[in-house]
């Protein structure tokens, strides 16, 4: 158990890093919707030193009345593709970058242009698996001033060896579309 915590904490600290450096690069703002992970990559980030000059915060998102009303997922994405779905993940980091933009409206440091997010929404079970959609399953979607995109991941493993996967690959996909910023 020691060397799977001492690993985990250095994919921590390397995915902490890694965003850190990609937004201060491109001089970037970054807010997360999470939902399986429950906060989990936002915490990798904000354990470095210093992340609060380029992470403004993070929605967890649990609950579809959640997704819906407070990050404005619309309830017609969800009853058509269910809270599992890319559909539902690109319009949790569209939403959560809309309330980001609105949030810093004004703000001469930090222009729409600048503000980047990340959702995160699967079955990190051991239950809630559903036909087409086992545990494991994870949708990721990231938005910026170019657009958005989604895609799927299949992970293995307990509980917290899929929400580990799936913060990591968040933080993978954000420092990936941090440094191709236009």
């Amino acid at each position: 158990m020691a060397a799977s915590l001492d690993s985990l904490n250095r994919l921590a600290l390397l995915c902490g890093l890694a965003v850190g450096f990609a937004a201060q690069r491109c001089n970037a703002r970054i807010m997360l919707a999470e939902s399986c992970t429950g906060g989990l990559a936002s915490h990798w980030i904000t354990r470095i030193a210093g992340s609060s000059h380029w992470f403004d915060g993070a929605i967890v998102c649990y609950s579809n009345p959640v997704k819906s009303h407070l990050v404005l997922v619309p309830q017609d994405t969800l009853s058509a593709h269910g809270a599992v779905s890319a559909q539902t993940a690109l319009a949790l980091a569209q939403g959560v970058r809309h309330h980001h933009a609105e949030s810093l409206k004004g703000a001469t440091l930090h222009p729409a242009s600048a503000l980047f997010s990340a959702a995160i929404t699967g079955i990190a079970g051991p239950g809630g698996a559903t036909p087409g959609k086992p545990v494991g399953t994870v949708f990721f979607a990231w938005s910026g001033p170019a657009g958005a995109r989604a895609e799927r991941r299949q992970f293995t493993g307990g509980r917290l060896e899929i929400q580990a996967q799936a913060a990591a690959w968040a933080c993978s996909g954000l420092v990936s579309a941090l440094l191709k910023r236009p």
